[in-house]
């Protein structure tokens, strides 16, 4: 058993970035967005054991992409499944680490910073999970009234979230439940407490046109 596994998950189409291609595969610079997610990784923890989840009719695409541009980073591709949910249960069927990141794709800048504290803390927790607090106002919408919301007592919730391996396979024994969208809730549902830690603010997920502005923004500046 390694000592960590990231489970970067790439399984959708990107249908809201308005591309002939999934948005994971979208350039960056000269790499696509994916590759960057998997180099920041490789460069926290060269050892890490790397397990990306792809939709099965791009796996290909991918291969050839990485093999024109020279990317070398060890990585196992995996076919997702119909949902997030079903593409991470496929991939802990290969991950052997005692300690489990899984990351969105499309979060090419998490910090090493953010990914240190995340498995630094799963030495007095179970599950970490990256938070920012919320700066903007907020309301809340209930049954067609809304009413102001106190921003405190909110967070962004970020990945990496990260799990030991007993507790994330345990979670993922679970049915799938359409209105769980991160792996944080699916283990507070089998009663384990969540840690938060400080994200960092450029870890944005790109998921739209304008999202790859301020992704290459920031790319501009690295």
């Amino acid at each position: 058993m390694v000592n960590r596994t990231v489970i970067i998950t790439a399984g959708g189409i990107g249908k809201r970035m308005g591309k002939d291609i999934p948005k994971q595969f979208v350039l960056l610079g000269d790499l696509p967005i994916l590759a960057h997610t998997i180099s920041v990784f490789h460069s926290f923890d060269p050892s890490i054991e790397i397990l990306v989840t792809l939709p099965s009719e791009w796996i290909v695409y991918w291969k050839s992409s990485i093999k024109k541009i020279g990317f070398e980073i060890p990585h196992q591709i995996i076919a997702g499944g119909e949902e997030r949910f079903h593409s991470i249960q496929n991939a802990l069927h290969y991950a052997t680490g005692k300690h489990i990141a899984v990351h969105d794709g499309v979060r090419p800048f998490v910090s090493i910073e953010t990914i240190t504290r995340c498995f630094l803390s799963l030495n007095d927790a179970k599950a970490v999970v990256p938070v920012l607090m919320i700066k903007d106002t907020i309301r809340k919408i209930s049954e067609g009234t809304n009413q102001s919301a106190n921003r405190a007592s909110f967070r962004l919730v970020h990945t990496p979230q990260c799990f030991h391996e007993k507790t994330l396979r345990l979670a993922y024994e679970q049915d799938f439940m359409p209105s769980i969208t991160d792996d944080a809730t699916l283990v507070e549902q089998i009663g384990e407490p969540i840690c938060f830690v400080e994200s960092n603010e450029e870890n944005i997920k790109i998921t739209t046109p304008f999202d790859l502005s301020i992704a290459q923004s920031f790319f501009l500046k690295k």
